[in-house]
């Protein structure tokens, strides 16, 4: 589990070092009047912030040191201005200690609430089976490393009498709220997927479910709530696809080494709004020939940042890197590569669901030597 510490850029961890080489260095050559305790000071509440204790407490020795040396060269190593001398900087490593002590202790209980919020998560949203009918399915959440929070990310598939329906949503908001309604949601469209004959009643059978739960909710949640969602169905016996778009990203095709986007048709009001009185969208079919994979995302790998505040393309950052090896294969590239893009933590969390076609006669297995399902 990684750490929910900073990742700081390397030369940062240089800094400590080269303050208190410059406030030794002033204290040493500089008048009387001026000294260079300041640099010392924060030399050692930075290497407390930014170094292990092992670290903090040798730059906490090097200023002792270096100071008590310079006492010794000004002869006033046995007097009063010496020994205050000695005091304050003792103070300042002691301090950097004490800032290092906070900061791991405060870590800590973060990595003991990231691991129970992961553990939550799993338990609201297992990992998917391999194979649906003639589908190959692959499924990973990833949380926000900017915060320990359970996240409102959702995806589910059901082999239904209608065909296997897939679902990807995201919830407005983290925390217990979304886990609730994640749960309401995952649980409706499990119930209502194998009743309903279309894409349309079935997302108003999860409409019903989530307002039913809002009344439970305070007015404010009930005004702003709201889970973006992408409903779809593979059809039987034809190479094609089915979806509602209610708010949804629209989903991609990775064929060989294309990428490109699959419109899923004109986005409808997102679920739980259904009080505003707004007709639901038609559902739109799109090609889904054998051998291709769709690939369902929600924002976070959308929204991804790099560097220069660009955000990520699938089509554009995956296209060229197939043929893809199945499901996971197409999982795999695309979380490195938007780890790759983004440099560092991110904002937001990040679900996928990827789903193969198989080919008349069966398709090879996904790549086996990939991540897990998680």
């Amino acid at each position: 589990m990684p750490s929910l510490a900073p990742r700081w850029p390397r030369y940062v961890e240089f800094a400590p070092s080269v303050l208190v080489a410059g406030g030794l260095v002033w204290d040493a050559f500089s008048p009387a009047d001026y000294w260079g305790d300041p640099m010392l000071t924060a030399a050692s509440v930075m290497a407390g912030a930014l170094l292990s204790l092992r670290h903090t407490l040798a730059i906490g020795a090097a200023i002792v040191g270096g100071v008590f040396a310079l006492t010794v060269k000004d002869g006033t190593a046995g007097d009063i201005v010496g020994y205050l001398e000695l005091i304050n900087t003792l103070f300042a490593a002691l301090m950097g200690v004490g800032v290092n002590r906070v900061i791991a202790r405060h870590g800590r209980h973060l990595d003991v609430v990231r691991s129970v919020a992961e553990a939550a998560q799993r338990a609201v949203l297992p990992a998917p089976p391999e194979r649906i009918g003639p589908l190959a399915v692959a499924a990973r959440y990833q949380a926000a490393q900017s915060e320990a929070r359970i996240g409102g990310d959702a995806y589910a598939v059901q082999r239904t009498p209608f065909g296997v329906r897939l679902l990807i949503a995201d919830v407005r908001g983290k925390g217990l709220g979304a886990v609730g309604a994640v749960s309401v949601l995952l649980g409706a469209f499990r119930e209502a997927a194998e009743e309903e004959p279309d894409l349309a009643t079935l997302a108003d059978r999860m409409e019903r479910a989530l307002l039913r739960e809002s009344e439970h909710t305070s007015e404010e949640d009930r005004l702003e709530g709201f889970i973006t969602a992408l409903l779809c169905e593979v059809l039987p016996g034809a190479a094609g696809l089915r979806m509602l778009n209610c708010g949804h990203p629209s989903p991609y095709l990775c064929h060989d080494d294309e990428v490109r986007v699959l419109e899923a048709g004109d986005p409808g009001l997102p679920l739980g709004m259904g009080t505003l009185g707004v007709d639901r969208t038609l559902p739109a079919d799109r090609p889904f020939p054998a051998g291709s994979t769709l690939l369902l995302i929600t924002d976070g790998v959308t929204e991804a940042r790099d560097a220069t505040g660009r955000f990520y393309d699938p089509a554009a950052q995956l296209a060229g890197h197939g043929p893809f090896r199945g499901p996971q294969d197409v999982i795999d590239r695309l979380v490195r590569d938007v780890e790759r893009w983004t440099g560092g933590p991110r904002d937001d969390d990040m679900a996928v669901l990827a789903v193969t076609r198989q080919m008349a006669g069966g398709m090879r297995a996904p790549h086996r030597g990939s991540s897990p399902v998680r």
